[in-house]
């Protein structure tokens, strides 16, 4: 009887934490704070499942690393309302912090978190608003509310999952990362780790990289067709790969 192991491949996963609550809220609707946190580590086991048993290898779990900002609490004037706007006071920072909350008790869960720019925080019109400005097929006059998002920038983020990768890859912690984002700024990164021997996943969830971007990894992989906006096809664990 072969009572032998095969070869055990620890994985680490990385998680863009504003990129994937963006997409998992336009692909996959509200939920609360505890439902989503839920949803997000019920998502990321599904990478290890995936991949378990393939090529005789064992896949074990080493951490979930989510990167994020805490809700931003400063007030700040909006100008179509020609008023103060108290952030402290939204639904967002209750959900947020709830949200930060129920992932830190998660099991292999890592919060990283960067600072929003709130000094810098300002609201501005829709990109596609100022469009139909300047073509005159809208008025400044028929502006709405809606017309205007937010403009505050994330501080530390990307630099937290650049030294995270270069962390686990020269202290030998783990042999594959998977990283959930949509950015473009991971690829220095990416390109030492696979350098000194990681197998780099990237997890768009669906959402169109660069074609450029795929000379920098070593597989694209997204888990649930539900982030998929043209696939009518029931969830499962499928997704689209290039890896395994």
């Amino acid at each position: 009887m072969n009572c032998m192991q095969g070869p055990i491949i620890r994985t680490a996963i990385l998680v863009d934490g504003g990129f994937y609550r963006r997409r998992a809220q336009s692909m996959l609707g509200e939920k609360t704070a505890a439902e989503r946190a839920d949803e997000l580590s019920a998502y990321c086991r599904k990478h290890i499942r995936h991949q378990q048993g393939k090529h005789d290898v064992e896949r074990l779990l080493y951490r979930i690393f989510y990167y994020d900002c805490l809700p931003m609490e400063k007030k700040v004037f909006h100008p179509f309302l020609q008023r103060q706007v108290d952030f402290s006071r939204s639904e967002l920072y209750t959900w947020m912090l709830a949200f930060m909350d129920a992932l830190k008790k998660k099991r292999k869960f890592a919060i990283r978190l960067g600072k929003l720019a709130d000094e810098q925080a300002h609201y501005s019109i829709r990109p596609k608003i100022i469009k139909k400005l300047c073509n005159g097929h809208m008025q400044f006059d028929d502006l709405q509310e809606q017309d205007f998002q937010l403009e505050v920038d994330q501080k530390g983020v990307d630099m937290k999952i650049g030294l995270d990768i270069a962390s686990l890859t020269f202290k030998h912690q783990v042999d594959q990362i998977i990283l959930i984002s949509g950015d473009s700024d991971f690829v220095p990164a990416a390109k030492l780790a696979r350098r000194e021997g990681i197998d780099f996943i990237l997890d768009p969830l669906y959402n169109p990289i660069k074609p450029d971007l795929f000379e920098h990894i070593d597989g694209l992989w997204t888990c649930d067709k539900r982030f998929n906006p043209e696939s009518k096809e029931t969830p499962s664990d499928e997704g689209n790969g290039l890896t395994s």
